[in-house]
């Protein structure tokens, strides 16, 4: 499957064998010793994964479900009449198909899908970066991608990447994606990072959005044996980094289903700055979106912290 793939995750792997992620886990460290495959966060790739980035239709079948819930939530902070940019990925993708929906937008992009999602929103203004094609994630990438968001300024970029780390921040594996991702990041007055908690802890090759940029992680909640993620979603909380978790449950795919979704912002330790259009830094402080318990949410918080 890795062969065919580029890279699979391990709760698939666990339902195509019918056996536990236990098992599947144990399996795939005896397949990285022989040196058939190397472990990535919640799944295994070919070896040589820090210069080898997947295809679309590889990357498009891994953690659906993650993805969808985190398009859910990612769309609730976009506003009526917000101006926007959103970068290439099959989770920006799938924001998009939600976007659609938002009154007076306008999306700035350099993905072909995103565009595509948006095609027939005619309440959504799509503009479209120039460059040169790229046919394995459908981008356009370049100088002439680069050059076009000059003098370009937006409330928020939407991005996502290969992998997060508190300590580089987002990263991808290829250059020219690299280059264009941080043009983006540049024309924005925030940052929101959408990354399924598969990327957590992993680190690919060029970095595109360095951690103290990072506004907002929008991500799933990781796995209660998953100790890699629940550490490093700390982390990148310990160095002022919104975080919101969205819930997968009864959310497989499809139309977004409200009523399920958790939104939380893990509380920051500190303030700190980040800069707005047309004025100077200010202080910046997470909330709490959308929870009803109070004493709930609290108890959730501290149970990630622990783990």
């Amino acid at each position: 499957m890795v062969r065919a793939n580029g890279a699979v995750s391990l709760r698939e792997l666990a339902r195509v064998v019918q056996t536990s992620e236990v098992t599947v886990r144990r399996d795939v460290r005896a397949l990285e010793a022989e040196g058939l495959l190397d472990r990535r966060h919640g799944g295994a790739v070919l070896p040589g994964g820090f210069t080898r980035e997947s295809g679309f239709p590889q990357k498009s079948h891994l953690a659906t479900a993650e993805k969808t819930a985190i398009a859910d939530l990612a769309a609730g902070f976009v506003q009526e009449g917000e101006a926007i940019v959103v970068g290439a990925g099959t989770t920006t993708q799938e924001l998009a198909r939600r976007l659609a929906r938002v009154p007076g937008l306008t999306v700035v992009t350099n993905s072909l899908l995103v565009a595509q999602a948006l095609a027939h929103a005619n309440r959504v203004e799509v503009v479209m970066t120039g460059g040169t094609l790229r046919g394995s994630n459908y981008a356009l990438v370049g100088s002439g991608a680069e050059q076009s968001l000059q003098g370009l300024r937006v409330s928020r970029a939407f991005l996502s990447g290969s992998g997060l780390t508190a300590e580089r921040g987002l990263s991808t594996s290829n250059m020219l994606s690299a280059s264009v991702d941080r043009a983006l990041v540049q024309a924005a007055a925030e940052v929101v990072v959408l990354a399924d908690h598969t990327k957590l802890g992993t680190d690919t090759m060029f970095q595109t959005v360095p951690t103290d940029v990072i506004t907002r992680l929008v991500t799933d909640e990781p796995p209660g044996h998953d100790d890699r993620a629940a550490t490093e979603l700390q982390a990148l909380a310990d160095q002022g980094v919104q975080i919101a978790i969205a819930g997968t449950s009864g959310n497989a795919g499809g139309d977004p289903v409200p009523a399920p979704q958790r939104r939380r912002d893990v509380p920051l330790p500190g303030p700190r700055r980040s800069q707005v259009p047309g004025g100077g830094p200010q202080l910046r402080t997470a909330t709490v979106l959308g929870e009803q318990h109070p004493g709930a949410e609290r108890a959730r918080v501290a149970d990630l912290r622990r783990r």
